[in-house]
């Protein structure tokens, strides 16, 4: 959550949601439309992005705008407006997908799978610049107006309203994204707080999504077993 010396609130986010992204529309792109079992899954990842991208622009409209605004009135003018052009793409997409899964034609889900997937590339497009503009622009006004203390303890109270759930889906395309050493440190911090099962609960939910040579670099620097029957523990 570090950037060289400033407490960085974006970075990890940003980094699961960019993996989230470009790993859902490379599954939309290739989805078999005449196989119900792929359309479904398919469909419910990408239900579950659209899902974690609206809730994203709730908390940042909730904690960081009002943050900016506090200290740096308009600050978060421009971001704040695109996000509301974000929830009506949103709203959009889910149009689109309506019209796929409620055509029961294969061949004629052909064109509409392609327009869902086109229109997915615009939004996380859209959204790869926004988060750019939020990474730069932004951080430079919290860390022109917040001490690291008070970061925290923003970031803190944002933690707190999420629930349970929805960490645990942020978690999983957090850690994979993160680099070794960012991985390491988050999870060591995650891990002096909870208790034992709990922190063996959420490894073993995050290790399926981890390769071979991070989880080999991971473990060690967590104090976990390297065996790999580590990934029974939790849920996947």
């Amino acid at each position: 959550m570090t950037t060289d010396h400033r407490i960085d609130l974006y970075a990890p986010i940003h980094k699961a949601l960019r993996g989230f992204m470009t790993d859902t529309l490379s599954r939309i792109g290739r989805i078999d439309v005449f196989d119900p079992a792929d359309m479904a899954a398919a469909m419910a990842q990408f239900d579950a992005l659209l899902a974690l991208c609206a809730s994203h622009l709730e908390h940042e409209n909730e904690f960081v705008h009002t943050a900016i605004e506090a200290r740096q009135p308009g600050g978060a003018g421009r971001i704040a407006a695109e996000h509301v052009e974000h929830l009506e793409a949103i709203a959009a997409l889910r149009c689109d997908a309506r019209r796929l899964c409620d055509t029961a034609d294969g061949h004629a889900r052909v064109p509409l799978a392609l327009r869902l997937y086109r229109h997915l590339a615009l939004f996380v497009a859209a959204n790869f610049e926004h988060m750019h503009v939020e990474e730069t622009q932004h951080n430079a006004a919290l860390w022109a107006h917040y001490t690291d203390a008070e970061l925290l303890e923003l970031h803190g109270r944002l933690m707190a309203s999420l629930p349970p759930q929805e960490v645990l889906d942020v978690a999983r395309w957090m850690v994979p994204a993160l680099s070794p050493a960012e991985r390491a440190g988050m999870l060591n911090g995650v891990k002096a707080e909870l208790p034992p099962h709990a922190f063996q609960a959420l490894v073993g939910h995050l290790r399926p999504h981890l390769d071979g040579t991070a989880w080999a670099k991971l473990a060690p620097a967590i104090g976990v077993s390297h065996d790999p029957r580590f990934a029974t523990f939790g849920n996947r």
